[in-house]
């Protein structure tokens, strides 16, 4: 690959010790080995408040969410991780895409978000690995120009489904999940190399 895509990768959850946080990192390495640069976001480390127009109106976009936005901005493709809350997406992750996506003065629309391409995944200790989730989460990036892959991993059973040192136990599982951030950087290279 002549062109290096630039992936973000982040988990929907700031839990240390996170199944999806273990789960987005397989995707990582499967994207690093396809040729990719990739940079592993926790979202605990931009703490942000609940999304509030009149918070933007008073004060401007918080340091956090710009930050967050010239991440986005900054690479072509996604890779997320998204634990499902209550069958959908969790409360930070939701606030985080809605944060990254108001605008800054002269700027266009959705800008962090406008033609990246996502691969997305979940894992929960539930039977549906968190599929019903991941519904919700194509629908929201889809809607905000965001081009989502068709391919997408749950893990059931995900109590189980991790060794000590956060990788899959099950090969065949774990070889999908590294195909699912391989297939983003492909994606990534394509729709941005000159």
């Amino acid at each position: 690959m002549s062109f290096i895509p630039k992936i973000l990768a982040f988990a929907g959850s700031t839990r240390t010790g996170s199944f999806n946080k273990n789960l987005v990192r397989v995707a990582a390495e499967g994207a690093r080995i396809e040729g990719a640069a990739v940079m592993i976001l926790d979202l605990r480390d931009l703490p942000l408040p609940l999304f509030d127009e009149d918070l933007e109106t008073k004060e401007g976009l918080p340091a956090n969410a710009i930050k967050l936005k010239d991440l986005l901005k900054a690479h072509h493709g996604l890779l997320i991780s998204s634990p499902e809350y209550n069958s959908s997406v969790t409360g930070v992750l939701k606030n985080a895409i809605d944060w990254a996506s108001r605008p800054s003065k002269g700027e266009e629309p959705l800008a962090a978000y406008a033609n990246k391409v996502a691969g997305l995944m979940s894992a929960s200790p539930g039977a549906l690995g968190g599929l019903r989730g991941l519904v919700h989460l194509r629908a929201i990036l889809g809607n905000i120009r965001v081009l989502v892959i068709p391919e997408q991993v749950a893990v059931s059973s995900a109590h189980q489904a991790f060794d000590a040192n956060g990788s899959l136990k099950d090969a065949k599982q774990h070889a999908s999940v590294e195909k699912l951030g391989a297939r983003v950087a492909q994606v990534a290279a394509k729709l941005n190399a000159p």
